[in-house]
C-alpha cells in the first residue's frame, strides 16, 4: 500500500534532510517550500501523512494543520518544531489537529519509530475505509436485489387481477407509465415517481375477490352487480394495508382511492377534492383515460379529441382541476407513449 506523504518547509535543506531520512523508512517525500502552493495541492490530491514546520511565511503550520483537517479529517499530521519551542505553540497544534511532534534538529531514531506509527495508523485507517466502502456496496447490491425482486411481486400482483381478461391484459402497464409521466410533468421528485410507478399497477388488485360471473359479464351490469363490483377498491385496500413495502402500502392507497371523485360523488368512502390521496387522483384519471382511449369488450377506442374533451369537461368534477391540466399540457407525450405501446404490443414486447 503505497502512502502518500508530503513535507511543508520553506527551508530547501531542512526539506532535503527530511526526504533523505524519510528514504529510510520506504516513504518517498513530495516537498513543497510554499505552504500556500501546498495548500492548494491539499485541496485537490489526496494526502496520507503530513510534515509541516511551524515557522512559514504566509501560513504558520498551525494554521497549515487547520486547512489539512478541512479537507482530510484523519490523516495523521507531525508538526516539526525548533527544539524548546513555546510549550504553548504545540498546546495550539494539538488543537488544530497535530498528531506527533518532531523537533530540529531530526533524530533519526525518533523520526523513524514516530513515522512507522503513524504508517500503520494510515494503513489501518485506509483498510478500514475500504472495508466500509466495500460493506456499503454490498448493502446497496442486496437493497438493490430486494427491490428489484419487490418489484417484480408487484408486477405479478398486478397482473393477476388482469388475468382474467385478456382484452386489458397491458392495461396496468400503460397505467403505471401514464401515473409516472404525470407525476414527473407534476414536479414530484425521483423517488415519488418511482413509487406510483409501482403502486399504480395494484389499483384493481381487489378485482381478485370479484366473481367471474360479474367480472368477465358481457352485457350491463344489475345495480346489485354493480355495487358488488364496487366493493373491488375495499377488497384491494385490504390485501396490501398491511404489508411493510412502502409500494405495496402505496398501492392500498391507490386500490382504495382511485374510484373517488373530486365532486365528492365517487366510492368507496365518497372523499371531496384533496381529501382524496393524490396518487389516487393521479392514478383514477390515468385510469380513464386508458380505458377512453383503448378497445374493450363492449367499446372500440375513443379518438384522443373527443377523450380529452370529455377530461377537460370533467375537471372539477370526476378529476383533480390541477391534474387535468398536467395532464392536458402533456398530451402529445403521453399519444406518443401510446403509439410505442401499440408498436410493442404488435410486436409481443410489451410485459
Amino acid at each position: 500500500m503505497k502512502i502518500n506523504a508530503i513535507s511543508i518547509d520553506d527551508e530547501e535543506i531542512n526539506q532535503l534532510i527530511l526526504t533523505e531520512i524519510a528514504k529510510t523508512v520506504g516513504i518517498d517525500l513530495m516537498g513543497f517550500l510554499d505552504p500556500l502552493i501546498a495548500a492548494e495541492y491539499i485541496k485537490s490530491f489526496p494526502v496520507d501523512l503530513v510534515y509541516v514546520d511551524y515557522m512559514m511565511p504566509g501560513m504558520d503550520g498551525i494554521e497549515m494543520i487547520r486547512h489539512i483537517r478541512s479537507y482530510h479529517p484523519d490523516v495523521p499530521i507531525i508538526m516539526i518544531t525548533t527544539l524548546g519551542e513555546d510549550r504553548e505553540i504545540k498546546l495550539k497544534a494539538i488543537e488544530a489537529g497535530a498528531t506527533e511532534f518532531l523537533s530540529k534538529p531530526i533524530d533519526t531514531a525518533e523520526f523513524t519509530a514516530r513515522t512507522r506509527n503513524l504508517i500503520a495508523l494510515r494503513k489501518a485507517q485506509l483498510l478500514l475505509m475500504d472495508r466500509a466502502l466495500l460493506l456499503e456496496e454490498k448493502v446497496k447490491e442486496a437493497t438493490r436485489d430486494i427491490a428489484l425482486r419487490e418489484f417484480e411481486t408487484l408486477s405479478v400482483m398486478g397482473r393477476a387481477a388482469e388475468y382474467k381478461d385478456p382484452e386489458t391484459a397491458n392495461h396496468i402497464v400503460r397505467v403505471a407509465h401514464v401515473s409516472r409521466l404525470v407525476a414527473r410533468a407534476m414536479g414530484l421528485d425521483d423517488k415519488q415517481q418511482e413509487l406510483i410507478y409501482h403502486a399504480a399497477p395494484l389499483h384493481d388488485v381487489g378485482k381478485l375477490g370479484i366473481p367471474d360471473s360479474i367480472l368477465l359479464k358481457p352485457g350491463g351490469l344489475t345495480e346489485e352487480e354493480f355495487q358488488k363490483i364496487k366493493t373491488h377498491t375495499g377488497i384491494g385496500f385490504n390485501i396490501l394495508k398491511d404489508s411493510m413495502s412502502e409500494f405495496l402500502l402505496a398501492g392500498a392507497q391507490v386500490a382504495l382511492s382511485h374510484h373517488e371523485r373530486y365532486s365528492g360523488s365517487g366510492y368507496p368512502l365518497s372523499l371531496r377534492g384533496e381529501e382524496i390521496p393524490l396518487f389516487g387522483r393521479i392514478v383514477a384519471i390515468a385510469d380513464s383515460y386508458d380505458a377512453m382511449v383503448t378497445r374493450r369488450p363492449y367499446k372500440e377506442p375513443w379518438p384522443v379529441e373527443k377523450v380529452t374533451a370529455i377530461i377537460r369537461e370533467e375537471r372539477g368534477k370526476q378529476f383533480d382541476p390541477g391534474l387535468v391540466d398536467v395532464f392536458l399540457g402533456i398530451i402529445d407525450d403521453i399519444v406518443k407513449l401510446y403509439e410505442q405501446f401499440r408498436d410493442e404490443e404488435s410486436e409481443g414486447k410489451l410485459q
